[in-house]
């Protein structure tokens, strides 16, 4: 008699583990839905298209002019300047006055996406209201200085592409983990094109994105390695800024696309 208990007791147990998976199934796909309907009619998401757009311009172009002025009028001829000189991708920081005017400004003006002229980010992003300011103001991809992991997930989440700022190959695998496709090598390259091309061999995941160590002449060593680079203080030097001499900025920007270009040849 016992016996047969057993046996009623295990084909109610055989019964019951499906139906329990079954409902677990259920109830842990419904908070998925949920978000996914309130995704939906989220102002700040992007396509998975316009994601790897942006990536694909980053491959394409590879060089990113990066812009820090200390004042608002110096920075439309500055980039302008760049741009001139055959800049596609180019960043306005929120460290300089008015960045956001001018994010809008140049997204009216070229819209990158849509007619493959110039593409337009926002650097200096901090945490996630600066990515909606951004965002808001037409920016086409985001750039921080450092990694904020909740930021990185945010932006994923929502399609749009962030670079954010790492420094050692554990802060750069961690921003890949995070979701940001691209991670930026921030400040410099301590062991130039040889350290990228170190990391690289160990990391191939990884897509980096060196700054602050690129200038004029070396900028070609890192494109060869397959990464997309960022200019600053080479391509705006604080003394030709100061000076308004944008016919400097122009040559700086002509040599330095020239020097990619020949590396991408």
């Amino acid at each position: 008699t016992r016996r047969s208990g057993s046996r009623r007791r295990s084909s109610s147990s055989h019964l019951l583990g499906p139906m329990l998976t079954r409902i677990s199934a259920r109830l842990s796909t419904a908070p998925l839905r949920r978000a996914g309907h309130t995704m939906a009619g989220d102002k700040y998401m992007r396509t998975p298209e316009s994601f790897q757009a942006v990536l694909d311009r980053f491959k394409k172009d590879r060089a990113c002019a990066v812009l820090r002025t200390p004042t608002a009028e110096k920075c439309a001829p500055a980039m302008d300047a760049a741009i001139d000189g055959g800049f596609q991708i180019v960043e306005f920081t929120l460290t300089t006055p008015g960045c956001l005017d001018r994010v809008a400004e140049y997204r009216a003006k070229y819209d990158g996406l849509k007619t493959g002229n110039v593409m337009v980010g926002c650097g200096t992003i901090m945490d996630i209201e600066d990515c909606k300011l951004a965002l808001d103001a037409g920016a086409e991809f985001i750039v921080a200085p450092v990694l904020v992991p909740e930021v990185v997930t945010w932006c994923r989440t929502h399609n749009v592409v962030i670079i954010p700022g790492t420094q050692t190959p554990s802060e750069a695998y961690a921003a890949y983990k995070a979701g940001a496709p691209v991670q930026k090598i921030f400040p410099g390259v301590a062991g130039g094109a040889a350290w990228v091309k170190a990391v690289k061999g160990a990391l191939p995941m990884l897509q980096l994105n060196p700054t602050s160590g690129v200038d004029l002449d070396n900028a070609g060593d890192f494109v060869q390695l397959g990464c997309s680079i960022g200019l600053v203080a080479p391509l705006f030097p604080p003394d030709v800024i100061a000076g308004n001499k944008w016919d400097v900025v122009h040559a700086n920007a002509t040599k330095v696309i020239g020097n990619v270009k020949a590396a991408l040849a």
